[in-house]
């Protein structure tokens, strides 16, 4: 039963890669439907990242003792801040800023690590695409 949610899930996002790997659809926020990245942007990338579960930046921010989220496998990549339509950073958490939907401001849909400039994640399970 494991392998068909798995095969499932590849062909969905099948759907979403141009044949030269890119994201052939524009990525969108779930909750207010605002462009976070136009189609050719991103490319898929399968790396393993904790969010914290999705809520209004203002709480993303807070210190927590233990913080509910998900660990993530399947992310867009960018690399460079710039290739963004329309998102927003937390303040740093550690040496991570999460990506957050410039306009409604929920999230986190994505990760940035201080260390690298160039590596920008979000989580294609976070975003819509249309």
């Amino acid at each position: 039963m494991e392998n068909n949610h798995q095969s499932k899930e590849a062909s969905d996002r099948s759907a979403l890669i141009s044949d030269d790997g890119k994201n052939c659809k524009s990525i969108v926020c779930q909750r207010c439907r605002s462009k976070v990245l136009c189609p050719g942007m991103a490319s898929l990338a399968e790396k393993e990242l904790f969010l914290p579960s999705m809520r209004k930046k203002s709480s993303l921010s807070a210190p927590e003792a233990s913080v509910d989220g998900d660990t993530l496998t399947a992310h867009w990549f960018v690399d460079d801040m710039f290739t963004f339509e329309n998102v927003g950073f937390t303040n740093d958490v550690g040496r991570i800023k999460y990506l957050i939907c410039a306009d409604c401001e929920i999230g986190p849909i994505g990760w940035h690590c201080l260390d690298d400039k160039k590596c920008f994640y979000v989580a294609v399970d976070r975003v819509d695409h249309v």
